[in-house]
């Protein structure tokens, strides 16, 4: 495709300006803060433009709850709310960033060219821009609004004059007086009035861990009964992409997500409370042994395999017997999903309720159903594992071992994901995945809107307590945050189905 150079139409938007100034031209503006039919609120709300990605795809076409076809409709329901007229609302989707550089760049010219001399409009008017990230099948799984590390290559030349053109269309927004809001990505070199912090892999990874840590109630763990805890982390091999820096960019991701994993394990393995049965974990690990635990996701069945590698049946005494699996930490719903399907064929059983027993499926299912809450009381492990529940698995001579043995290693284990994909939420209900994770779509909407109405009355972001300031690129800027929704049996029903996230049927109700 051949680009008009990003010069020329900066050049051309310049003195198209001049020529009206010159002329005394007199173009209608658009339809936002300067319609003297709007009343003075709506008016002072201005107007708000938001350019999105397409949703993206995954490799099984499962679908992650946060999508850009669920925020953008809620985003503009809620700039209404804030007094925005309909009228002065737009909404512009990209299939990819060069397509929605060109896009920006052609609306901002047009309506700069189209202000009046000393027109206020542009100071009344908000630009929503998220930029469209670089993704895979493997980093796609986790939902649209993931922050994509930032991975630069010079040989990726289409992408670099994306990223220019991008730039120029926003300093020549600002300059004529608009606002802009960033979304998920920043751009290089271009410093926004405000930032929209989603998830990153760090946070994804983390968010996990932490739930595990609660569920097992690993700082209760004796050195004597450690638990078993294994982690999965999906990438995407090069060979199987198109782009020649997507080995990097997948790896950057899978890093990343790691580190939030090992920030919070760490200690545990450190101090011998936790251990890894394959041995891809150990006190000594450190980030950079990231790949020690990654698997490519493109490869067939290679969830399952890996499953296999990691904690295979043992043969012993003529009888099969499982290795014992406590925790598995899947990254996503997607991943997650294959595991509990390959544990059921290997002969694990039971549920992620069994490991607390004060809770019951029919409790979980009661507490989403409104019928009751739930109520959780820890069962502290004893100090000392029994004979063959260590990780060496010595042998015991009574009678029974086999069986016992068998049984105690074949239990359940704890199952963490991410992305709350719809149809994977029944296996929350059943116990099988203990928990997923998610953006909280409704306070994310909420506050983007009521960050564009400050902007456009220029009243500043002081104040807001979802504004936090975070460093972009060394300059500090006024950052919306919200913490991530970690979802499991005991409050699904008030995160995804009070919310209208998913229905009971969807549920599996």
């Amino acid at each position: 495709m051949v680009h008009t150079p990003v010069l020329a139409r900066i050049t051309a938007a310049v003195s198209g300006i001049t020529l009206l100034m010159t002329l005394g031209a007199c173009s209608s503006p658009q339809p936002s803060s300067s319609n003297p039919t709007n009343t003075s609120t709506s008016a002072d709300a201005g107007s708000v433009t938001l350019f999105t990605p397409a949703d993206g795809i995954t490799i099984s076409q499962r679908t992650p709850l946060n999508k850009w076809a669920k925020l953008v409709p809620q985003i503009t329901s809620d700039l209404k709310k804030q007094g925005v007229e309909k009228q002065n609302i737009d909404t512009v989707v990209s299939s990819d960033l060069d397509e929605q550089s060109q896009q920006l760049q052609d609306w901002v010219v047009k309506h700069v060219t189209n202000l009046k001399d000393g027109s206020s409009a542009a100071k009344h008017s908000t630009l929503i821009v998220a930029p469209a990230p670089q993704t895979n099948v493997s980093s796609r799984q986790y939902g649209d609004y993931v922050t994509q590390p930032i991975v630069k290559d010079a040989q990726d030349s289409e992408r670099h004059e994306a990223e220019s053109r991008m730039r120029s269309a926003l300093q020549l927004a600002r300059k004529s007086g608009m606002h802009i809001v960033l979304v998920s990505n920043t751009i290089d070199g271009f410093t926004p009035d405000a930032f929209v912090q989603c998830s990153t892999p760090e946070q994804i990874g983390e968010l996990q861990a932490n739930m595990l840590v609660s569920k097992l109630d690993l700082d209760k763990v004796s050195k004597g009964n450690p638990k078993a805890v294994e982690v999965l982390l999906p990438y995407t091999h090069a060979d199987d992409a198109k782009e020649s820096d997507t080995a990097e960019i997948n790896d950057a991701f899978a890093k990343e997500a790691f580190q939030g994993v090992w920030k919070v394990l760490r200690p545990y393995y450190e101090q011998g409370k936790v251990y890894s049965p394959s041995g891809t974990l150990s006190r000594e690990t450190t980030n950079e042994d990231w790949t020690h635990v990654a698997f490519d996701l493109n490869e067939k069945d290679g969830t399952a395999k890996t499953i296999e590698d990691r904690i295979p049946t043992v043969t012993k005494d003529d009888d099969s017997v499982p290795t014992k699996i406590d925790g598995i930490i899947a990254m996503n719903d997607a991943v997650a999903s294959s595991v509990v399907s390959k544990l059921v064929s290997m002969g694990y059983t039971g549920s992620s309720a069994d490991i607390n027993p004060s809770i019951t499926i029919p409790s979980i299912v009661g507490n989403i159903a409104g019928h009751k809450d739930l109520l959780r009381k820890s069962v502290p492990d004893p100090a000392k594992s029994p004979a063959n529940d260590t990780q060496s698995q010595h042998d015991d001579s009574s009678a029974n071992s086999s069986s016992t043995q068998n049984d105690h290693n074949s239990r359940w284990p704890v199952i963490t994901g991410y992305g709350s994909y719809a149809d994977t939420i029944p296996q929350v209900v059943n116990g099988k995945q203990w928990m997923t994770g998610l953006e909280d779509r409704g306070k994310l909407s909420m506050d983007i809107a009521k960050t564009c109405i400050r902007l456009n009355r220029e009243k500043g972001l002081d104040g807001l307590s979802f504004i936090a300031k975070q460093a972009i690129a060394g300059v500090t800027v006024p950052t919306v945050h919200e913490e991530l929704n970690a979802v499991s049996a005991g409050n699904l029903k008030t995160t995804l189905i009070d919310t209208g996230y998913i229905t009971m049927a969807e549920a599996g109700l």
